[in-house]
């Protein structure tokens, strides 16, 4: 049985409080989606059992180009990170999976996985770190990483890669993801084919040192910290490195990485459509590379982007299996808080395109009318479908008020007083 960082108990009295009246609005929500021939219980099932990973990285309070305000209670190390994440996992009986960030979160792999396998996790695709430089690295990744011009700076960024393999074996993960900020910053500066054959060189030595029931993740950015150019730049040249390194290796779409207004939903159908979307770091953005909480500037085109996954998954496209990760940074909210809401945020917007009717969408878009195809997509954005969220999550144990429980807990409070307040960061631009 695994172990709970927050008393069950707590979370059934909370639960208590509040089961009535869900009972009752999941029973009229169910009698609106019948007059539609929905059954909702068969949405509730598939809510129940869509999880999406959170980022170890995510339960400490992030930073800007200025300063780090540190939170209280903050994490120590991967171990405390851990127990943060299973209270995500217990509250809202959606986030089971892990993702580490190596060398931040490097420890003895069978002591990590034991203490995933305490506290009910398991772990998603590990990410590999040649954006910073590691203390005692020998060579410095200022100037790139796997693009760099020093063929022993690629080397050790290779290196790094296949130890991110090597932990990731032994904890049960089944992916790598690679995202690295080589680039330049003034016009002349790299050679943009030279850099790209370096990176496409180097990808292919980590390539070959998956095993075979592994996929390797790619992913793009427009810029930063390279801001005039950068190596992996968009969905299509992401897509080319995918298609170049072979079966194993496909497209990463982190929300944030796109110029403001991109169709991003259209980028999905696309990759969907040649087999190469691998998966989502989801979060949201008004002006960048934001990270702020999925949802919380553009739930509608979290939306769209889900209602093409669903669309892929009602057609039965081969081999579907996208995977689904958090990637977010919390500077004025408690992590684990945002962390719940995105989640949550998440599985909303699937459980809204699964309402989307299909039939009426496709005979609208043959017809052309625009209209009424819009308005399709928009009858099931607007539904209210938090009783069947709610729904899910006490079925599986977790809380139907995940925010409330977690404030009742106190857990904040108690991690407070059992770690060290951490120091505040400055420097950056002034």
């Amino acid at each position: 049985m695994a172990e709970f960082r927050i008393a069950p108990d707590l979370v059934a009295t909370e639960n208590e409080k509040r089961t009535a009246a869900l009972k009752a609005d999941y029973e009229a929500l169910g009698t609106t989606l019948a007059r539609s021939g929905v059954d909702i219980e068969t949405v509730t099932r598939k809510v129940a059992e869509f999880f999406v990973a959170v980022p170890s990285w995510g339960v400490g309070t992030g930073g800007t180009r200025f300063a780090r305000f540190p939170g209280t209670g903050e994490p120590r190390g991967i171990f405390d990170k851990l127990d943060d994440c299973a209270v995500i996992n217990q509250l809202t009986q959606a986030t089971p999976n892990v993702s580490l960030h190596i060398p931040w979160d490097k420890a003895d792999a069978r002591e990590l996985k034991a203490k995933a396998d305490a506290l009910g996790l398991g772990f998603d695709a590990m990410n590999s770190n040649t954006f910073s430089d590691a203390p005692g690295q020998a060579h410095s990744y200022k100037y790139g990483s796997l693009s760099h011009t020093d063929a022993a700076t690629r080397a050790q960024a290779v290196e790094h890669n296949l130890e991110c393999i090597e932990i990731g074996k032994t904890i049960g993960s089944k992916a790598l993801t690679v995202w690295i900020g080589d680039g330049s910053n003034f016009p002349g500066q790299s050679n943009f084919t030279k850099a790209f054959e370096r990176y496409l060189a180097s990808m292919a030595d980590i390539y070959k040192a998956l095993p075979d029931d592994w996929k390797l993740f790619s992913e793009h950015k427009m810029y930063e910290p390279a801001f005039y150019s950068t190596i992996v730049q968009d969905w299509g040249t992401n897509y080319l490195i995918a298609q170049t390194l072979g079966p194993k290796a496909y497209c990463l779409v982190d929300l944030g990485h796109h110029a403001p207004n991109t169709n991003i939903e259209m980028i999905v159908a696309r990759l969907i459509q040649f087999g190469k979307l691998g998966g989502f770091h989801f979060n949201d953005s008004k002006y960048g590379d934001d990270d702020l909480d999925a949802g919380v500037i553009d739930p509608y085109r979290l939306f769209l982007v889900f209602n093409e996954l669903v669309d892929a998954e009602q057609r039965g496209v081969n081999d579907f299996n996208p995977a689904h990760m958090i990637d977010q940074s919390h500077n004025v909210t408690d992590p684990i808080e945002s962390l719940i809401n995105s989640a949550n945020e998440i599985r909303r917007a699937y459980a809204q395109a699964l309402l989307v009717d299909r039939n009426a969408l496709e005979s609208y878009q043959q017809d052309n009318d625009a209209l009424m195809a819009s308005e399709t997509l928009k009858r099931a954005y607007r539904a209210d479908v938090e009783p069947i969220l709610a729904e899910a999550r006490r079925r599986a144990g977790g809380a139907i008020d995940p925010i409330a429980a977690y404030r009742a807990s106190g857990y904040r409070k108690k991690v407070s007083d059992e770690r060290p307040a951490s120091v505040a960061g400055g420097g950056g631009i002034i």
